[in-house]
């Protein structure tokens, strides 16, 4: 399906008219004056009561945002939740039909060379579909700490970001979310959100209308094993923010994280989307290396600044 966003911003004064006289001129003219921006992505139903998947992107801060139907019926929709660090949004509609839904499948099961279909309104054409292949899994490109990216060859465009990519079964496997281009149009690089990581996420949404993600208060970084001591493997403390969970609970800055809960921890990435995945409140069994000794410490997982 296609969404349409209207948001509106206020002029900005030229730098150059700044401490003029015709800054006064330019303030009173622009007064309760905006400008209106227009912007268009897609997205699709998840519930056939009416609830929408997108990218955060793609509304943004919109005034109103416009669900356009495959029928050509518009709907008025409303944000029910954004959450910017996995790049995702969630709509509700109030259809007088029922709607059409699609599904979510395991993006854990989807392999490389395996064909995918890629669904939007790329250029605000209308619907669209591609087909290709996934051509990796998990990639980071930089878009956040939780970068976990299906590559895909499916033509993806401006205007596909919010839009579904399907396995051969149907079901929702990825949100087309970015591209690489050198020229702004498809080169056959395209990027999804996984589904395993955008479900419990669109769940949050839908639930409580935020995500909250736990938080221990610590910069961290990959341990890089010494010469002679290749099995050394963890996660180094490299900073402790003041009155943060990590530091009330003791741990110190120099110390190697190699285990939350039992299980083996080796990279800076897995750490964080541990933690992250765990409720506030809850209570963490740390094992770090401290000094030449192995030591548990239990830490009560914090909300994470910034969550919703």
């Amino acid at each position: 399906m296609n969404i349409a966003v209207t948001s509106e911003q206020r002029m900005e004064i030229p730098p150059e008219l700044r401490g003029t006289p015709f800054e006064r001129y330019f303030r009173d003219r622009q007064r309760n004056r905006r400008q209106e921006t227009v912007g268009a992505g897609s997205g699709f139903v998840i519930d056939p009561a009416g609830f929408i998947v997108t990218n955060n992107h793609v509304v943004g801060n919109a005034s109103r945002v416009v669900v356009s139907l495959q029928n050509g019926t518009e709907l008025p929709a409303r944000v029910v939740g954004t959450d910017e660090l996995t790049d995702l949004a969630l709509l509700k509609v109030e259809a007088r039909t029922t709607l059409t839904a699609v599904s979510f499948g395991s993006s854990a099961a989807a392999r490389v060379g395996s064909w995918v279909l890629a669904a939007g309104n790329p250029f605000g054409l209308g619907g669209t579909v591609t087909a290709g292949i996934i051509s990796a899994r998990g990639r980071e490109i930089g878009a956040g700490p939780f970068d976990d990216f299906i590559q895909t060859d499916a033509a993806i465009n401006p205007g596909n970001s919010g839009g579904p990519l399907f396995n051969a079964a149907g079901e929702v496997i990825g949100i087309n979310t970015a591209i690489y281009s050198p020229s702004g149009a498809s080169a056959g690089i395209g990027f999804a959100t996984p589904s395993d990581l955008a479900r419990p996420v669109i769940e949050q949404l839908r639930r409580d209308g935020r995500v909250e993600r736990g938080w221990l208060g610590v910069s961290v970084q990959d341990l890089v094993p010494e010469e002679g001591q290749l099995n050394r493997r963890g996660v180094l403390i490299a900073g402790i923010e003041r009155n943060s969970p990590a530091g009330r609970a003791g741990l110190r800055q120099g110390d190697v994280v190699v285990a939350i809960n039992g299980e083996r921890v080796e990279t800076s990435r897995a750490l964080v989307r541990t933690v992250a995945a765990v409720q506030p409140g809850q209570t963490l069994r740390l094992t770090v290396m401290r000094e030449g000794r192995e030591r548990e410490l239990p830490v009560q997982v914090g909300r994470r600044p910034g969550a919703g």
